[in-house]
């Protein structure tokens, strides 16, 4: 009898322990494993649902495509299958938790590198196979969309403008799945373009510039130059009354200044100019006029339209180019002029990460409207 009652007594306390493990898990709040590979940084976070960053890891590629003068994509993909297993389990590791804890894998999908791409989903679908987790494909750009709301309470609706080394998008944001397209670039995408004016001006041969990426360089050189000096680079689409971008006649027209600077000087391709600080800061503030002009537009587009709210309306800058301090102000002084809010994510996360990919679950295209609203727009004065 005495064994009977243990025996009951002990199943009794193993059922409460059941009963309060499940409940506790049940409250435990929600954790993602985000694992990105779309171009040339391999990244992996674990964040929980309310945006808690509880471990992350990035491998950066940028060293090695520095010294080949650009991202080759049989390259990147060779680096992703060397580090993505390191980089996940790193993650992992730091956020205290092993992958049977995981609610689901998170991963990018598209756009990007297919080869990149392949690595990150491969990866992803051995590991959801091997754990029996639900895998969440990814839209690379609807995650830099919503990477925001992990720092700032950002309410629905609000514009975004993502401009990174493959993209250029201004989108209104209405849900985590309900996008509006306003317009995108029609070519090239603005870091690409600062990359390869980088690459054209060598200033990897800089001493200051060595080692940083072309983006960079650009932003760092242009401290140092008068931007006014080659003012006859222009504004892409003046004419165009949308949204939409182009960068790649932008890169031209400069690629030919720099050629003609280069016969003036009498120095070869691939030796450093002596005004290759002016055609930096100049090439950097054609871009960033292009850009903010566009969304200039867009913000009073959207006032038009009523997509936007009449007041306190927010613009979130996303994507590498979003670190760039220069347009970043340039976009900073037209938004005080129209009473919206400039939210831009910390530099760390605006290049690829795998926090943002744990964190977003583009749209409907809309830039046919824009395009038919034919919005003039009042000229721009900034400060030399």
């Amino acid at each position: 009898m005495t064994r009977l009652c243990y025996s009951m007594c002990r199943t009794t306390w193993t059922l409460r322990k059941e009963r309060l493990f499940v409940r506790s898990l049940a409250l435990r709040p929600r954790v993602v494993l985000g694992i990105e590979t779309s171009c040339d940084d391999t990244g992996a976070a674990v964040v929980d649902e309310n945006g808690k960053i509880l471990g992350e890891s990035l491998f950066s590629q940028k060293d090695v495509h520095l010294k080949t003068g650009g991202i080759i994509p049989t390259v990147a993909q060779q680096l992703h299958r060397d580090n993505i297993d390191r980089v996940v389990n790193a993650a992992v590791l730091s956020s205290g938790l092993c992958l049977s804890e995981l609610s689901a894998v998170a991963t990018t999908v598209m756009p990007g590198l297919a080869l990149s791409l392949g690595v990150g989903l491969s990866y992803s679908l051995n590991l959801v196979r091997e754990h029996n987790k639900p895998l969440i494909p990814i839209h690379h750009m609807e995650a830099h969309a919503l990477t925001i709301r992990l720092l700032h309470p950002v309410n629905f609706p609000y514009l975004v403008l993502l401009i990174s080394g493959g993209h250029c998008i201004l989108a209104v944001v209405n849900s985590v799945v309900d996008f509006l397209l306003l317009g995108q670039s029609h070519d090239s995408a603005p870091g690409d373009v600062l990359d390869k004016v980088a690459r054209r001006l060598s200033l990897v041969t800089h001493p200051d510039c060595s080692s940083v990426s072309g983006g960079q360089a650009v932003e760092h050189l242009a401290q140092f130059g008068d931007r006014t000096l080659f003012s006859k680079l222009g504004v892409p689409m003046s004419q165009h009354q949308d949204c939409s971008f182009s960068f790649a006649g932008l890169r031209n027209h400069c690629e030919i200044l720099i050629q003609k600077a280069e016969e003036k000087e009498g120095i070869h391709k691939g030796e450093l100019l002596s005004c290759a600080a002016d055609i930096a800061a100049s090439f950097q503030h054609a871009v960033a006029h292009h850009i903010v002009k566009r969304t200039q537009r867009a913000i009073l587009f959207c006032r038009q339209e009523g997509l936007l709210p009449a007041t306190g309306a927010s613009l979130v800058v996303s994507g590498g180019v979003a670190s760039n301090g220069y347009i970043r102000r340039m976009l900073q002084h037209v938004t005080d002029g129209m009473d919206v809010s400039l939210l831009c994510p910390p530099p760390k996360l605006c290049t690829d990460n795998g926090v943002m990919i744990a964190w977003a679950p583009l749209g409907t295209d809309i830039s046919e409207r824009v395009r038919k609203a034919a919005i003039q727009l009042p000229s721009l004065r900034y400060k030399k």
